[in-house]
């Protein structure tokens, strides 16, 4: 019977679930969501309640990036890995990375386009922040740490049985692929559930208090009846989060080249009431359910609710008992084959050879294992002797050489300075002349280049806001207020509309640091002014 404690950790509550492997099947032993102040602490208090001293303990990667690289088909496994390892590195060129930067993992998947290609999603993390991590845990038996994404889909069986896609709305929100059976795909959206547990807490002055909120909230649909006012909570603040998402979705399944048949919610969101009737009636040529443990069975003294609410962190531990894609584990296990090849074994035997070495001075005779093995490690011992001093000689004479071309190139260069000072008076005086008159041009030029690309913007705004519009949604009023800022006021007699012009202002990019009122309602008409600036 194996044992294995999942933690997905943010940055203000951790989910935890001890799950066990036996023969017959899985079990989730306790589980739970701890908000701590300090995650020390935290940790410490989950350790203790669940018992998991000595059990294996799995966690999540924090900053996670993923790319996608396509190899053909037709390579060996070696020149496979060195293939994606120069994408890698050609990657990082391009964007200016330190590849020594990253700790990478890869898996490997069909390419259905392409028969002859295989597609590779390549994993990457910060080395830094993963030992950052790492580090709370030093006290404890750390056996793994796995990218969430990818690990979200041992949940449960039924999101293999067809091609689906599970939306994992946690502190950022992750949409993961799966076709055939396996994760084809992973996309990852800033959005999550901590934009609006942020705002409520500040309202609440509580992040367990708020986290409460969310799972008394309501989403209102087309079908259901209206709701209290204690039913729809804090839905000022959560829709917003939502719309992007349910586009983001929408677009991954308009663009598979699978049929997608099925949409898994799960993640902190997933707590909120409708929210799978409310993707259901954006998404409607799929079905969109609330992800539940496949293995879990129903008791009368515990909600499956309460099940899903910890699925990352059960997803975390079945990856450490051994279960989805392998070769995902970011967590190094230390090399020492050096120490294995000096190391001398000493057991009954050797002891008793050792004993006939010491006592025996007779150098005819045969030499025994243990000799044998100590002849060894000496000799590997003076070979590295032999190889370092070698080398240092070598380093001497090189730094000698390079020592007596450093002093000659000095003096060169100190002529060569003498010279140059000659002429750097006459020079600067040359150039303050003509820096003040070329500022002088690039700041009128700047100030033209602003109006124009202001004043040219303004309609291509109204041809954005015209494709995005809802239809019952009137815009009031336009306004350039100073620079590249815009100040849109719209009205609608649905809160519903006018969120939604927000989240495709926002998805679309039309304007960024997009803000807005809460809205003021007079009579059946609501109020609300759109602020932001031109990209």
């Amino acid at each position: 019977m194996a044992s294995c404690l999942g933690l997905y950790i943010e940055k203000n509550l951790i989910k935890y679930a001890k799950v066990t492997k036996e023969k017959d099947g899985k079990k989730v032993e306790t589980f739970g969501v701890k908000f701590y102040d300090k995650i020390e602490e935290g940790i410490k208090q989950i350790i203790e309640e669940t018992y998991s001293y000595k059990i294996p303990i799995c966690i999540s990667l924090s900053e996670e990036n993923y790319q996608y690289f396509e190899m053909f088909s037709l390579l060996s496994k070696n020149d496979l890995e060195r293939a994606i390892q120069t994408e890698f590195e050609s990657f990082c060129s391009d964007n200016g990375y330190n590849p020594n930067v990253f700790e990478t993992r890869y898996a490997v998947v069909e390419n259905f386009e392409d028969k002859q290609r295989l597609k590779v999603i390549f994993v990457t993390d910060n080395k830094l922040e993963l030992n950052k991590r790492m580090q709370y845990f030093e006290r404890y038996r750390l056996t793994g740490v796995f990218p969430l994404p990818i690990a979200i889909a041992n949940v449960s069986e039924a999101v293999k049985k067809q091609n689906s896609i599970i939306v994992n709305i946690e502190d950022h929100t992750t949409i993961t692929t799966i076709i055939n059976k396996k994760v084809f795909d992973v996309k990852t959206l800033e959005q999550g559930s901590s934009d609006f547990l942020d705002k409520i807490n500040l309202k609440e002055n509580s992040y367990a208090k708020a986290y409460e909120m969310c799972k008394e909230t309501t989403i209102y649909t087309s079908e259901g009846r209206e709701l209290t006012e204690e039913q729809a909570g804090y839905l000022e603040e959560i829709m917003p989060v939502l719309y992007p998402i349910v586009g983001q979705v929408q677009k991954t399944i308009n663009e598979s080249i699978e049929k997608i048949d099925s949409v898994y919610i799960t993640g902190t969101a997933a707590l909120i009431n409708n929210i799978d009737l409310y993707f259901q009636e954006y998404l409607e040529s799929v079905k969109c359910e609330i992800l539940k443990p496949g293995f879990v069975t129903r008791t009368a003294d515990i909600n499956i609710k309460d099940y899903i609410e910890v699925n990352s962190a059960i997803a975390i531990a079945l990856m450490g008992l051994g279960e989805g894609v392998s070769g995902m584990n970011f967590k190094k296990t230390s090399n020492s084959k050096i120490k294995d090849f000096l190391k001398i074994e000493i057991g009954p035997k050797e002891i008793s050879e050792l004993k006939e070495t010491l006592f025996t001075n007779d150098l005819k005779l045969p030499l025994n294992s243990l000799e044998k093995k100590m002849l060894n490690v000496a000799t590997a011992i003076l070979i590295l002797l032999i190889v370092y001093s070698g080398f240092s000689l070598v380093l001497k004479k090189g730094f000698e050489y390079k020592g007596t071309q450093a002093d000659q190139s000095i003096t060169n260069s100190k002529n060569q300075i003498a010279l140059i000072e000659k002429d750097d008076n006459t020079i600067k005086k040359v150039k303050n002349d003509y820096t003040k008159r070329i500022e002088n041009l690039q700041e009128i030029s700047k100030q033209i280049d602003e109006k124009n690309r202001v004043r040219g913007a303004i309609p291509g705004l109204l041809n954005q806001l015209m494709n995005v519009i809802p239809n019952d949604v009137k815009i009031n009023s336009i306004e350039n207020t100073e620079g590249n800022h815009i100040r849109i006021a719209v009205e609608s007699p649905r809160y519903e509309q006018i969120a939604f012009l927000i989240g495709s202002i926002k998805t679309d990019v039309i304007l960024t640091e997009v803000i807005s009122t809460s809205g003021q309602k007079t009579s059946d008409v609501i109020t609300v002014t759109i602020e932001g600036d031109l990209p």
